[in-house]
């Protein structure tokens, strides 16, 4: 990794955590075994065919009544609805 790469590691916020209303760009994914009903390489491979990609602009948009869960994120021009553990593998600045 380099020096840029760890700096925007350090600054990332896990979308699952973040509220509604925030704005950023995806910095990397990191999927983790065991925190998703899915394997980590399957739920890596679902977020990027949903254009969760590096660089990619996001937008909070709405969060679920009860708990915050679902989230509606605007990825690109598209938008979709997403689990909050599942959320949690996409890391934004």
């Amino acid at each position: 990794m380099d020096y840029q790469t760890i700096v925007a590691l350090d600054r990332a916020v896990s979308l699952g955590e973040a509220r509604k209303g925030f704005c950023g760009q995806v910095v990397c994914l990191l999927a983790i075994e065991g925190a998703s009903r899915l394997p980590a390489d399957e739920m890596e491979r679902r977020l990027i065919e949903m254009g969760f990609v590096e660089g990619s602009e996001i937008e909070v948009l709405h969060e679920g009544p009860f708990g915050r869960d679902p989230i509606a994120v605007r990825v690109g021009t598209a938008t979709v609805a997403l689990r909050r553990r599942d959320a949690m593998a996409i890391l934004a600045e």
